[in-house]
């Protein structure tokens, strides 16, 4: 939607008192924990843009709840595998020689929308340190959520997912659907159905030094089709508030819930294990 068509769509503009207004309206309260995936164009015209985004869900959930973000880099990534666009095989050895690696304070987000790239920003976020799959948070417990990332499945038991499944968090939808729905990509990894690849991205190691490292993951391949009707499905089996937030339409739901129903579901959609994860 361009800024035009943002503007047409409303006879007054958003702003962060009508966000707010909203946001509580859907069920934000101060305290929660709380993972949210964002569309600013879905909204329609907001004064102040990201920023007035962000800082209505940090006046709603207080310092004393905690606000995470996916903050995810996928091209920190072998260019062998690269579709959006591929690039000649005889400059893959040059990328992974020498691609900058992960930096947690300057490495930009890909694809996570202008709120998300906005929030990293803001003081007091913390962000793990992962090159693909990285979180931020804001908050009580934004040090916790961040703190010891595993490169090994990055969206497992020992990444912020899993963390804010141990806080009884929730997931805000905010004019997105189940396909970016970050969280079951924990469902994945739990539901033991999908093999294991080797992974590979530039860090820096425990020397300071830049590394090409490997790793290994969960090869689930583009779940986003998979997660919309994962997703439906939850959505007619469990509690999930709806409501609008400026144009968007808005989901809020347990994440807990959420991702026990997807291991079910992923279980049942994709048969019996593949292999064991580590």
């Amino acid at each position: 939607m361009s800024e035009k068509q943002a503007v047409a769509s409303r006879q007054t503009p958003n702003t962060i008192a009508t966000l707010k207004t909203e946001l509580k309206q859907l069920g934000l309260k101060p305290g929660m924990v709380v993972l949210v995936h964002s569309s600013l164009s879905a909204l329609g015209w907001v004064s102040g843009g990201a920023v007035a985004v962000v800082q209505a869900l940090m006046q709603v959930v207080t310092e004393t709840g905690t606000i995470v973000m996916p903050t995810h880099s996928g091209e920190l990534s072998d260019p062998r595998y690269w579709e959006n666009p591929p690039v000649p095989k005889s400059w893959w050895q040059t990328i992974r020689d020498t691609m900058p690696a992960f930096d947690p304070a300057y490495t930009p987000t890909r694809g996570m929308g202008k709120i998300v790239e906005c929030f990293r920003t803001f003081p007091g976020v913390e962000r793990s340190y992962h090159p693909d799959v990285s979180l931020a948070a804001w908050g009580k417990h934004a040090t916790e959520i961040t703190k010891n990332h595993s490169l090994s499945y990055g969206c497992g038991e020992n990444s912020p997912l899993q963390k804010i499944y141990d806080l009884n968090g929730h997931v805000l939808l905010l004019g997105v659907g189940h396909g970016n729905n970050t969280s079951l990509h924990l469902s994945e990894v739990k539901a033991n159905v999908y093999p294991i690849c080797i992974a590979h991205a530039p860090i820096i190691n425990a020397q300071g030094q830049r590394e090409w490292r490997a790793f290994e993951d969960v090869d689930a391949g583009d779940g986003s089709d998979l997660f919309e009707a994962l997703g439906q499905d939850f959505e007619s089996a469990a509690t999930v508030l709806t409501g609008k937030i400026g144009n968007a339409t808005a989901k809020l739901m347990n994440q807990k819930d959420l991702v026990d129903f997807g291991v079910n579901w992923l279980q049942r959609k994709m048969g019996s294990s593949c292999t064991k994860q580590k």
